[in-house]
């Protein structure tokens, strides 16, 4: 049986990209492609030695710096590939991956991080952060979003079975293109994490300083309460506005390599998060690590999370705040710092354990294998 596995573009190892590298762990015999690789050398050996095959995006100009200029192009692009000698098609999708097409004798399992946000949901916050939000070009993109969105419905009717991130995607899945998805969460090496009993007294926040993590939120609130020590990972757009709004109590360390986050991640007291997200990676590893989680109740955490007062048989991993604004934050922060005792490390590492990459391997391949036989009942992919 061959298989082919679809990403969208190849820019850096982030969420999205550790799913692809599960998927070529389990079909290490299968082909390779994406709208555009332009994966830095120190980022490509999760690729296990594969060289994806590229579209026509790949040979556009400035594509290696502006690829995501040329997103009108890319259902025409994924719709160039030509998969017509594969059996098993098995697409990471949050874009377009999803719209490769495919005929009636091959199988078609998309793994959904997301349906394009900026074009369903998401459109009137991204084109507010985008400055979109009026004139010509406003009204120039509003309309290429219309298209992307009449596209990405019809697209939908390519895929056989639909694997979604979360419930909160599931249900984004069913909103947007009116089909059922299955719920496998993506994989988190929490393995390489150590949840030390003994934690240190402050709070960490990380993430890429851009509008939507809200990080700007964090960093005031923190501000507010001197007497609160916060250290800030990561940096992006929005780390100016962030200077400033940092008072002596928080330290902004800029962007850091992964020893550096692991190292703090297993000594903070606890770990912030203001984003809404479809899943999140951080908060998953910031449990591996023993650190209670203070985050924004919606979005992917809901799934990841164990707030307190859950049944007596849950153990509590962290607590949320409902709203995105300084003062429910303050608030979720004195509740913590009341009840931080009711808090154990080692428990919360045992709870962050469902998420494991050895977890995703078992579910996703026992999914696929499952479709495969429904739809070839004498076939197999081992």
């Amino acid at each position: 049986m061959k298989v082919a596995l679809i990403h969208e573009w190849l820019s850096t190892y982030a969420g999205s990209e550790r799913v692809l590298e599960a998927m070529i762990h389990l079909y290490p015999e299968a082909d390779l492609f994406a709208v555009v690789d332009v994966l830095p050398e120190a980022e490509r050996p999760f690729l296990q030695g594969k060289t994806p095959k590229t579209t026509f995006i790949q040979k556009l100009p400035f594509a290696r710096a502006k690829f995501r200029h040329y997103l009108p192009l890319m259902p025409l692009a994924i719709e160039q590939l030509d998969l017509s000698g594969y059996d098993l098609i098995l697409s990471s999708h949050h874009a377009v991956a999803k719209g490769a097409i495919t005929g009636p004798n091959q199988l078609h399992v998309s793994y959904v991080h997301s349906p394009m946000r900026y074009a369903w949901d998401l459109q009137h916050q991204y084109l507010r952060e985008s400055g979109l939000d009026r004139g010509i070009k406003s009204g120039i993109t509003r309309y290429l979003l219309h298209r992307l969105r009449l596209w990405d419905q019809a697209s939908a009717n390519r895929v056989d079975h639909f694997v979604s991130n979360s419930d909160f995607i599931k249900k984004r899945i069913w909103r947007c293109y009116r089909r059922e998805a299955t719920v496998i969460h993506p994989p988190v090496n929490v393995s390489r994490f150590e949840a030390r009993a003994q934690r240190e007294d402050f709070y960490l926040a990380a993430s890429r300083m851009v509008p939507y993590k809200r990080m700007d939120l964090i960093v005031e609130a923190f501000s507010q309460t001197p007497h609160r020590k916060l250290i800030v990972i990561g940096d992006g757009p929005e780390m100016a506005k962030i200077r400033k709004l940092a008072g002596s109590n928080v330290t902004l360390l800029g962007y850091q390599g992964d020893a550096v986050l692991k190292d703090h991640l297993e000594k903070a007291k606890a770990f912030v998060f203001a984003a809404e997200e479809d899943f999140g990676i951080l908060p998953v590893e910031a449990q591996a690590a023993g650190a209670p989680v203070i985050a924004f109740g919606k979005g992917g955490v809901l799934e990841t999370v164990s707030p307190l007062n859950t049944p007596e048989n849950q153990t509590p991993t962290g607590l949320f705040f409902k709203e995105q604004t300084v003062e429910s934050l303050l608030e979720a922060l004195d509740r913590f710092e009341a009840a931080e005792s009711q808090f154990s490390a080692s428990e919360i590492r045992a709870h962050a354990e469902k998420f494991s990459t050895e977890r995703f391997l078992k579910a996703y391949s026992a999914f696929v294998k499952s479709k495969v036989e429904e739809f070839w009942p004498d076939r197999e992919v081992s």
